[in-house]
């Protein structure tokens, strides 16, 4: 019963295979490529990969790149699937004002943290879900698994990218995280952190004011360490959300 997860997102495409598709399965193998290297991975990691009994994956990057995943699925004799948002499933209710319209990334994230959550035996309690990537979003779960809403801002690349493409004499390194930034870089650095960090802590303050429950804080994505020292509300930082509700998805779907 090996089940591969698939999240492809913007940047890179992650994949893990595992024993079944089972939220408490054993990982077997991982790996991750960016977009511009997906071509090999038929001949690559792939290869000597066993044929996976099921699939099921997320993909963010476009009709173009997961035509090229599924090229390279093409080793194998099976369909790929793929996650769209609906209305409801695995106990979240979706609020988005057109439901398939919100990105597959941020359903199947949310579904991995409130998974996670209720596994940890705290019961339901209203939740904050946080993905630090190419782009952020920060989304709003109330106790009953209602989807409130969410924020969607840049990422630290994006906002420097945009900065320097749109100020003159800001081509400048990475800096760090400072109170009082006093050089350019630490100041464009620090300015983003705080921008995300502030985000957070804002959909906190409004899901608290909400539901009058103190919320609980999921943090996920490639940059989420690089968040972790400037956050100023609790929070859970998780490995891989995405591939969490991909499991949980899997388990429900084939029983």
């Amino acid at each position: 019963m090996t089940f591969l997860a698939l999240d492809v997102g913007n940047t890179r495409l992650k994949w893990a295979l595992y024993e079944r598709p089972h939220p408490d399965a054993a990982l077997l193998l991982q790996g991750a490529e960016f977009l511009e290297n997906i071509d090999r991975l038929a001949e690559g990691p792939w290869a000597e990969l066993a044929q996976p009994e099921h699939m099921l994956g997320c993909v963010v990057a476009g009709d173009a790149i997961k035509r090229r995943v599924q090229e390279q699925m093409e080793i194998w004799d099976f369909a790929p699937k793929w996650v769209v948002p609906s209305l409801s499933e695995a106990g979240l209710t979706n609020g988005y004002d057109h439901p398939s319209r919100l990105g597959a990334d941020r359903w199947v994230a949310m579904i991995g943290a409130r998974q996670r959550m209720l596994a940890m035996g705290q019961g339901s309690r209203p939740l904050v879900v946080v993905m630090v990537g190419t782009a952020v979003t920060v989304e709003a779960i109330d106790a009953q698994g209602r989807f409130l809403g969410g924020l969607i801002l840049p990422g630290h690349g994006i906002m420097l990218r945009a900065l320097e493409s749109g100020t003159a004499g800001l081509h400048v390194p990475t800096g760090e995280v400072s109170l009082f930034p006093t050089n350019t870089s630490d100041a464009l650095t620090s300015g983003g952190t705080y921008a995300i960090a502030g985000a957070c802590e804002r959909m906190v303050q409004h899901l608290r004011q909400h539901t009058g429950q103190e919320p609980m804080c999921v943090m996920t994505g490639g940059a989420g360490w690089k968040m972790a020292p400037s956050m100023s509300v609790k929070f859970d930082l998780v490995d891989n959300l995405i591939f969490d509700g991909l499991l949980a998805l899997a388990a429900l779907r084939l029983g």
